[in-house]
This record gives C-alpha cells, sequence and structure tokens, in this order.
C-alpha cells in the first residue's frame, strides 16, 4: 500500500482555532506547504514557544497525534486531552500561536478489500482514539457505521465530532451503560459482512481483536504508543507482530489484526 510522505524536517505553523467538546481540546493549524494526509497517519507536535515545563524548563519531546479531519484550504484539526504537562502546554495554545510539526507519518487505514466489496464499514473508537475515525468517515461516508465508547458524560462530548455515532459508557450517562465492544459484539453477531477499523486503548483494542476473531471478520487497529522521533530512528514505539516486533511510527500506526497475537 502507498502512503503520503512527510516532507523533510519539521514546520513551524500558526494556530487557527482553539475549541473545547467536554474533555477534549481541538487545535487546528494551517499547514500550507505539507501534503494532505492520508486518513489514520498521524504527526508530531510540540509548541514553537515555552516548550518546557516546571521551574527548570524541563523540555518537551513532541508528542504524536492523530489528524482529526483535513481540510481543504490546508487547516488540519488534532483531537487533544490534558492528561500531561506536554499535553496540556498544546492545549494552552491559542490563534496566532506557534507550533512545529511534523508529518504526515506512518501508515494509515487501507480501503475495503477489492476482494470484498460488499464489506460495511464498522469503526470503533475509545476515548481520544476517536479521532482517527472522524477522517476515515469523512473519506467513507455516511454507510459507515461508528460506534464510540467514554469512560463518563464530560468525554463523551467528544462524540458531536462524529454526527450519528453510537455511544457508550462507562457510568451509562451517554448511551448505552457499559462498554463500546459490547455495541460491536451485538453488530457482529447480526451481520458477519462487517469490515471493522479501530482506534483506543489497548485493552479496547484487544477486546476487538478478539471478537473480530472469533467472528471471522477482517479488522484494522489503529494503536496507541508513545513515540520521541516518529520516524523510526529511536525504536520507542515497537510492538510485538506475529513476525516478530514492528516499529508504529513507519510499520503502522494502523496494523491488520490479523497480524497480531494480542494487543498489548
Amino acid at each position: 500500500m502507498t502512503r503520503t510522505l512527510a516532507p523533510l524536517g519539521r514546520r513551524h505553523v500558526d494556530v487557527r482555532g482553539h475549541s473545547r467538546f467536554g474533555a477534549y481540546t481541538v487545535l487546528s493549524v494551517v499547514d500550507g506547504d505539507g501534503p494532505a494526509p492520508d486518513p489514520g497517519q498521524f504527526y508530531m507536535l510540540a509548541a514553537a514557544e515555552r516548550w518546557g515545563g516546571g521551574e527548570d524548563e524541563r523540555p518537551f519531546l513532541p508528542r504524536a497525534f492523530s489528524v482529526l479531519r483535513a481540510h481543504g484550504d490546508g487547516t488540519l484539526d488534532f483531537l487533544l486531552e490534558d492528561v500531561g504537562p506536554g499535553t496540556r502546554r498544546l492545549c494552552e495554545l491559542r490563534s496566532g500561536d506557534g507550533l512545529f510539526l511534523l508529518g504526515p507519518l506512518g501508515q494509515g487505514f487501507a480501503p475495503v478489500r477489492p476482494s470484498h466489496p460488499t464489506r460495511r464499514p464498522i469503526l470503533v473508537g475509545g476515548g481520544v482514539g476517536i479521532a482517527p475515525l472522524a477522517i476515515w468517515r469523512d473519506t467513507l461516508g455516511a454507510g459507515a457505521l461508528v460506534l464510540l465508547g467514554f469512560r463518563d458524560g464530560a468525554h463523551a462530548e467528544g462524540a458531536a465530532l462524529i454526527p450519528g455515532a453510537r455511544l457508550a459508557t462507562d457510568d451509562g450517562s451517554a448511551g448505552h451503560r457499559g462498554l463500546v465492544t459490547d455495541l460491536l459484539a451485538a453488530e457482529l453477531g447480526c451481520d458477519a459482512r462487517a469490515e471493522v477499523y479501530a482506534c483506543g486503548p489497548p485493552p479496547m483494542l484487544e477486546a476487538v481483536r478478539a471478537l473480530c476473531a472469533e467472528h471471522g471478520v477482517p479488522a484494522q487497529l489503529a494503536l496507541e504508543s508513545g513515540m520521541a522521533c516518529g520516524y523510526g530512528a529511536c525504536f520507542g514505539c515497537v510492538v510485538p507482530s506475529r513476525d516478530g516486533y514492528v516499529r508504529l511510527c513507519v510499520d503502522g500506526p494502523v496494523l491488520d489484526a490479523a497480524d497480531l497475537e494480542l494487543v498489548a
């Protein structure tokens, strides 16, 4: 599968917008010099100014973020959650602030296999992992079923980014009370023609992988991992596959579920 390649070197871009969806921040930036990303690819982001934290301004490494949406004018949207000093610094950015950006990087989602043209796409997302599903849904169209899971109502507000999605929350504050994989199991039990695309925390992805294997349904999983470089040099994002370890930043982050023994 061919993929869109990033230009050499990081680029300085301007923040165009900042919006809130419950527990999440959507950061919009203008990238006029880079190619349009493939759904499922990611970028390495770092604040261009005040790039450290704490009294000693400890430097922050760039963070990897999947593209939420790509617009025709070169604007890119990213979905962020404040979970520590580095992500907090990015969530603080506002219009006019500068950002260092490297990308698009990695392997994105592959289209429905030509040998299975009648497959029905089901997109399964958990938490901040809903990000690459939004751009993928834009590509696939309204025929794709979207199932999203969140821990509570504040996080479930992120579902507004993918209208028409079915919801599950751990505390029952929105949609089904329970796991998003409960919704997936019900769908796979009714229709084996599905092709699943998923992104979320490892336990969710392992449950998706196991369900799809049980029902003989093909699946592509966008795995999450901490990354220091984004282009394969540091080997910090390796994960085990049936053929040995692979680097998510160059061989993924989207991997075929059949290539994985389990999602650690």
